[in-house]
């Protein structure tokens, strides 16, 4: 009955994660409601993992990360090598991918993955190059690098610490260097290679063109005896038929309005609507249809821009709508339309839940736009802006970082308070505010680590482990241990498709530990692989890595399937042949 209790739960999690109909904290924290409820775990297994020091670690390389682009060395880090590189397409690729993945080694992929969107961005159209050109490999880079460490992922510290609290020796910081290395050199050959032929190439576009604005655009002349004269821009006749007024040409200026501004006779009026209903209205609104097509120079002057805005990760934003967090009011700016996985999204902009990686086509002032440039909620982008670099402070926190590496890999003091230390001496000396290093903590991370680390004992709990690994044995293990091994690998990758990287292999790695025991072979070999496996799954654009490229870089769903199955295939196989020579089966 608690197998299937637990089985159960873990095909709707499966579900649940890749419908998003509930966020994954939610469902996690249901998950351990449950499974404490039905006594498959006792209240101290449900919450033993966010206890662990693995969460404490973790939770410290945030702070430490975002201490790093608090004080601009990372920006300074970044500009001198795209200016090294500007002239030549592919040198910046290989700079930026090598980059990439050394600072990704250290720190969230997600993290480095955002600190070079923009600015690559802005570089594409320098030197003439699409941005598709490098942002998939930039992503790929990310993730791959953060397989040379054990801190490079926050998967690699969980499994570390499930493995641990079964009584087998922890991964240790640069144990899994050797390997980790060689994935990612193979990402970086097929990319500077094979992969980037395959990659697509946008031609550059104006933006209203790009988001075809004209289909959904039109301006209209108030005549005098119009009932719209006198009435306030967003509470008029035109606002309760759901048309959107987004500019007000009166006489020679050219503004965006506000709560504040009425409509007046001869306003030219640039709405945003269903076209057909607005000629059904025409005759009794008192109003004439411009004819004219709307072209970029309408939609900006002096004074009024177009811009696109990444929602970055740990956005507040995040899972609210347009109207809910007032953006008007906010940030001054209007949002004409979001592009999501290659989607433009244009009808009821305002009732929209904003998603990580959202691709916003805002209008506004060149000085509402540029106050984002050091916004964590929105990334512009634009030609890049580096943060100030704050030397000193800049220096103490890099030290910091390395300090703690250092400590933690000599063992002078366990790895869990090496890191904490560190992160608290960048709050000591100011080089991060207490404030921003709690907002630099991504809770639902933590919160799902520590949920699936209890669900892992569910499963041994309840004998699901046995059970499966069972059934593993019996259908692969005539073929000898590799290929139980291999089974693994491939399904760690596919279970990675719908769950986080985390969960999918914190899943599997139970199971597979009762199988390495049931085949006489080493669980911590299995368990290293599984690791690995959950990192090369680039099949499709479900890591947050790869979600927050996806719509700068105008990628379509299968340019990912495209580039990157191929490699996911070279890198299951590389570390299917690794493995079992370093970790001896």
């Amino acid at each position: 009955m608690e197998i299937a209790i637990v089985l159960t739960l873990l095909v709707i999690a499966v579900v649940l994660f890749a419908t998003e109909k509930l966020s994954i904290e939610i469902v996690t924290l249901l998950m351990l409601i449950i499974l404490a409820s039905a006594r498959i775990i006792s209240p101290e297994e449900a919450f033993a993992g966010f206890s662990s020091d693995f969460i404490i670690i973790i939770a410290s390389i945030f702070i430490l990360s975002a201490a790093l682009q608090e004080t601009g060395i990372l920006d300074f880090v970044v500009l001198r090598l795209v200016r090294l590189a500007h002239q030549s397409s592919n040198l910046m690729l290989l700079i930026v991918m090598v980059v990439t993945g050394v600072v990704s080694a250290f720190m969230n992929n997600t993290t480095v993955t955002a600190m070079f969107v923009t600015p690559l961005v802005g570089l594409s159209k320098r030197i003439n190059t699409s941005a598709s050109k490098l942002l998939m490999p930039l992503a790929f880079a990310a993730i791959l690098g953060g397989t040379c460490t054990l801190i490079g992922t926050s998967t690699n510290v969980a499994v570390s610490g499930y493995i641990a609290k079964t009584g087998l020796p922890p991964v240790g910081l640069f144990e899994i260097s050797g390997i980790g290395v060689v994935i990612f050199m193979i990402g970086l050959a097929y990319m500077m290679t094979i992969g980037q032929r395959m990659l697509p190439s946008h031609e550059d576009q104006q933006l209203a063109e790009e988001y075809k604005l004209q289909r959904y655009l039109t301006e209209i002349v108030v005549r005098a005896d119009s009932p719209l004269v006198g009435q306030l821009v967003f509470a008029s006749d035109l606002t309760s038929l759901n048309f959107r007024i987004l500019n007000v040409i009166r006489g020679s200026d050219n503004f965006l309005p506000d709560f504040r501004t009425r409509i007046q006779e001869n306003d030219v009026l640039l709405v945003e609507g269903d076209l057909d209903n607005l000629m059904k209205v025409k005759e009794t609104k008192g109003i004439d249809i411009m004819a004219d097509v709307i072209l970029e120079k309408d939609l900006q002057t002096d004074n009024i821009r177009l811009a696109e805005l990444l929602v970055a990760r740990q956005s507040n934003l995040i899972g609210r709508t347009v109207k809910e967090v007032n953006f008007l009011q906010r940030y001054g700016l209007v949002v004409l339309a979001i592009s999501r996985h290659g989607e433009t999204l244009r009808s009821k902009i305002g009732s929209i839940h904003l998603q990580l990686g959202d691709l916003l086509l805002v209008q506004g002032s060149p000085e509402r736009l540029s106050q984002l440039r050091n916004s964590n909620n929105l990334a512009l982008l634009d030609e890049f802006e580096p943060l100030l670099f704050k030397k000193r402070k800049g220096i103490i926190a890099i030290s910091c970082f390395i300090v703690a590496i250092l400590l933690g890999t000599l063992e002078l003091l366990p790895l869990s308070i090496a890191f904490l230390l560190a992160a608290l001496c960048t709050i000591l000396f100011r080089c991060i505010g207490s404030e921003k290093a709690y907002a630099a903590i991504d809770f639902k991370l933590l919160i799902l680590i520590g949920g699936m680390t209890a669900f892992g004992t569910a499963m041994e709990n309840s004998g699901a482990a046995d059970f499966l690994a069972e059934g593993i044995v019996d259908l692969l293990g005539a073929l000898g241990k590799v290929a139980v091994l291999g089974g693994f690998i491939l399904l760690t990758v596919i279970l990675t498709q719908p769950m986080s990287n985390a969960a999918a292999a914190l899943v599997v790695v139970p199971v597979a530990l009762r199988t390495a025991e049931s085949l006489g072979s080493d669980p911590r070999a299995f368990a290293i692989a599984i690791m690995l496996a959950a990192s090369v799954s680039l099949v499709t654009p479900f890591e947050p890595a790869c979600i927050l490229v996806y719509s700068p870089g105008k990628y379509r769903f299968f340019d990912f399937i495209k580039v990157g199955s191929p490699l996911t295939l070279l890198l299951m196989i590389a570390i299917l042949m690794m493995v079992p020579v370093i970790w001896p089966l």
